[in-house]
């Protein structure tokens, strides 16, 4: 799977790499690129935003930046056919497991990132295939809800965990019918009075799987 990063700040991306599991399916499973839009900028010194039209504080990427950007990567079809183009705003759709899902069965994606006012609204609507928004609050950049979409897409790859088990018994699977996984516990079995719970260390595996159950349909309830 090939993911691109468009962004102002490229060096935010560096850490994820060295981490799981992006870590473990690096230049396997996955490649990660990560583009600078001032590398591509048509403007003179490489300006990237300009001042909003109608008035207001802060700037807005320019469509003609992203534009070069994309076509310099992809050619005039800017990436178009499997590869999906996604640009990041509050105002997309929410990402949820069902939206991990999707992306993680394509064999291409492009995060388009943005600082503090956004993108010039033409970015969304002819640029992009569609706008995703990682919640209903205001970061101060797209770099964050990349971040969370390369993770939760990457953790999907075979090889991205150390057990397939990992992802197919976790919260919001199809196994647990999308809702939240049973609480987990180790070692030690009593600390400072908090006791793990007695079923678990019973070595009984139906009551376990019962306990887990119940506690799963318990956490469910709003």
């Amino acid at each position: 799977m090939q993911i691109d990063v468009f962004t102002l700040v490229p060096h935010a991306f560096a850490w994820m790499c060295e981490q799981r599991p992006v870590a473990a399916v690096l230049g396997q499973a996955l490649d990660l690129r990560i583009f600078n839009y001032r590398q591509f900028s048509p403007q003179r010194g490489g300006q990237v935003d300009d001042d909003p039209y109608g008035g207001g504080a802060g700037m807005v990427l320019r469509v003609d930046v992203v534009d070069a950007a994309l076509r310099s990567v992809y050619g005039d079809d800017r990436g178009r056919g499997e590869r999906r183009i996604i640009a990041l705003s509050p105002g997309g759709r929410l990402l949820g497991q069902e939206l991990v899902e999707e992306l993680a069965a394509r064999p291409a994606i492009s995060l388009l990132s943005a600082r503090f006012e956004g993108f010039d609204g033409r970015i969304s609507q002819h640029l992009a295939h569609e706008t995703v928004s990682v919640g209903p609050y205001v970061l101060s950049g797209g770099e964050i809800p990349a971040m969370a979409i390369i993770d939760a897409v990457v953790r999907r790859l075979p090889g991205a965990l150390g057990s397939e088990e990992s992802v197919a018994q976790e919260s919001f699977s199809r196994a647990l019918d999308g809702g939240i996984e049973h609480p987990q516990y180790t070692r030690p079995a009593s600390y400072r009075g908090w006791d793990v719970p007695s079923v678990l260390l019973s070595g009984d595996h139906a009551r376990i799987a019962a306990w887990r159950c119940e506690q799963r349909l318990e956490r469910g309830r709003p």
